[in-house]
């Protein structure tokens, strides 16, 4: 299982969890207010905030929220200014992690991702160090047994897409990162509304994982999506099914 694909059943589960303690709206708003502020306020030429703007949505966000959210990127509001860092380094095993984050106090934030991969045997690397490992889609996640996942393919081969993938209970999407508002508009036009829309960094390849490498790696994952101020993590880690099951028993 990839890193990628890992990460995406892992943030499945953890929706609950992190919608009880905040950290979901806290993250949405962010992502509202600063695409407000990089591409405007009109969510008709701004795909960004679009898109921004359906998640929340799709979290029940209330609409005065997001419209507070937006008017603050927009400078219709006064409130604190956010901005978005990527941080890069290394997991256990020479593994490849990208972190983005929004922030309002870049010293604060880096100090605090450093520290979380040196208690979690990784190592905080320089901009640029593992970039080359990863490249950016558009990605378009489709979760359940409801799905027609025959019709769903046609629909997606028509819409030209990249790649379909299947993998237990989901099927996922990949698309020209420029091309995700499109294609989603065509998905949802022919009854198809994806459980999750983002941009997102895919590894070239991946470096397996097992023993207390795989174990260490998930906990620094996990630490590094529960710090408030991270958006996404990205990673290039591949576990077996097999591993999965021996760490899940393992408790």
């Amino acid at each position: 299982m990839s890193g990628h694909s890992k990460w995406s059943t892992i943030k499945r589960k953890k929706a609950a969890v992190d919608a009880k303690r905040g950290k979901a709206f806290t993250q949405l708003i962010r992502e509202l207010t600063i695409a407000a502020r990089l591409g405007g306020g009109d969510r008709d030429s701004n795909p960004r905030l679009r898109l921004a703007i359906e998640n929340a949505r799709k979290a029940n966000m209330p609409n005065d929220n997001i419209e507070r959210a937006i008017k603050k990127g927009t400078g219709g509001l006064v409130g604190g200014s956010y901005e978005e860092v990527r941080y890069e380094g290394y997991g256990p095993n020479g593994v490849a992690v990208m972190i983005d984050t929004l922030t309002d106090n870049r010293n604060r934030t880096v100090g605090e991702i450093r520290r979380l991969f040196t208690s979690h045997g990784g190592n905080l690397g320089s901009s640029g160090c593992v970039a080359y490992l990863f490249e950016q889609k558009g990605i378009l996640a489709f979760v359940g047994p409801g799905v027609d996942r025959e019709a769903l393919m046609e629909v997606a081969i028509e819409a030209n897409v990249e790649d379909v993938t299947e993998e237990d209970d989901s099927l996922e999407i990949q698309t020209r990162p420029e091309e995700l508002a499109n294609v989603r508009a065509v998905l949802e036009e022919r009854g198809f509304t994806p459980d999750r829309a983002e941009v997102s960094m895919i590894p070239s390849a991946t470096v397996a994982l097992s023993g207390s490498d795989a174990e260490g790696m998930l906990r620094l994952f996990e630490a590094l999506d529960e710090h408030d101020d991270v958006k996404r993590v990205h990673a290039n880690f591949d576990i077996s099914e097999a591993e999965m099951v021996r760490m899940a028993e393992a408790g």
